[in-house]
């Protein structure tokens, strides 16, 4: 991610929160935009780009990824994968959280090797989250 790509990272992140998340008041996440803004710029942030637009992008520290966000409008082309494969090709090991609600996303990182290791309820949200793991 290049500096002034933050204004549209973010968006997509919002966005996709606001509709993958539709079990948790749209306020935590308005809430948390700034302090997410600020976090995304310690991270490590890849973006995939395709004609003039970023469609997505991933955020990874150490070998958590803080999620995997695509463009709703691009959602289910193939760039999830593309993105998740890429971290997989650097990475031995991968770890991340998603909502049990969420089910397009824990099918997803089913699909693609993840394995639940942990199921507990976020604090912040009192909604059941899994740990999930992949290892090369």
């Amino acid at each position: 991610m290049r500096e002034e790509d933050i204004d549209q990272v973010m968006n997509i992140w919002l966005n996709v929160n606001l509709c993958a998340h539709d079990f948790i008041h749209q306020e935590y996440f308005i809430n948390h935009f700034s302090f997410v803004k600020e976090e995304i710029k310690k991270a490590k942030i890849y973006v995939y780009e395709y004609g003039d637009l970023i469609q997505g992008f991933a955020g990874i520290t150490g070998t958590y990824i803080a999620g995997i966000f695509i463009r709703e409008e691009s959602q289910r082309k193939g760039f999830g994968k593309k993105l998740l494969d890429f971290l997989k090709k650097r990475y031995q090991e991968l770890s991340l959280e998603v909502y049990e609600k969420n089910t397009g996303a824990v099918k997803f990182y089913l699909r693609e090797d993840f394995k639940i290791i942990e199921k507990y309820i976020d604090q912040d949200t009192n909604e059941v989250e899994y740990l999930m793991k992949w290892n090369r």
